[in-house]
């Protein structure tokens, strides 16, 4: 018990203290290593809690994927970020204000804990009786009852990666980029032209 109180605050600790490195950070390749350190502690988390099927979802999507995906972006393009902070007081008061209602329902959160102290033992009950695993609950509520909430998510999903692709894809000067429609679509006057030389004037 002594020992998962110990990996708890320290995991906890570390989480906490990655999360404001990450929006405190002036680099933003630094930021996004200190998100994926903030993931790796969150799902030490949920391993403390017996989600493990979580954490495992943690790190492969959101560490191996998501979190992998943002740092060659931020490598690759080339963003003026001092640009970018230009305007950061303007949204200050706004960013206050939800900072404000995020720390009030922390507090709620919490105190919920003192104002029913039966909640603690109705969120740690299992989904099923004498269930397989977790894996197993979780694949059977999510593929019977959320099905179609699940198809839906999915198809948001879709739909904002190709608004991410619109919105990115854009032409740019001095680019030279192949169009198979004209090239397959040319004809001998397009691409021959019958020049009449003088003699004695030819290169």
């Amino acid at each position: 018990m002594i020992i998962q109180t110990l990996a708890f605050y320290l995991f906890a600790t570390i989480c906490v203290a990655s999360g404001v490195m990450v929006i405190s950070s002036r680099n933003p390749v630094h930021s996004v290593l200190f998100l994926i350190l903030a993931f790796f502690n969150a799902a030490g988390l949920f391993v403390l809690m017996g989600a493990e099927f979580l954490a495992m979802l943690l790190v492969v999507v959101y560490v191996g994927a998501v979190a992998v995906l943002f740092l060659f972006v931020v490598m690759m393009l080339d963003i003026n970020f001092a640009e970018l902070r230009q305007g950061v007081l303007q949204y200050l008061p706004i960013g206050a204000l939800i900072g404000i209602i995020l720390l009030v329902e922390l507090i709620m959160v919490g105190g919920s804990w003192v104002i029913a102290p039966d909640a603690k033992s109705a969120l740690v009950a299992p989904a099923g009786v004498n269930s397989v695993s977790n894996t197993h609950d979780i694949g059977r509520i999510l593929y019977t009852q959320y099905a179609y909430l699940f198809q839906a998510a999915g198809l948001i999903l879709l739909i904002a990666m190709i608004g991410a692709i619109v919105l990115t894809l854009r032409t740019r000067g001095g680019v030279r980029r192949q169009k198979i429609a004209d090239q397959i679509g040319r004809t001998r006057a397009d691409s021959v032209a019958t020049v009449k030389v003088e003699t004695g004037k030819g290169v």
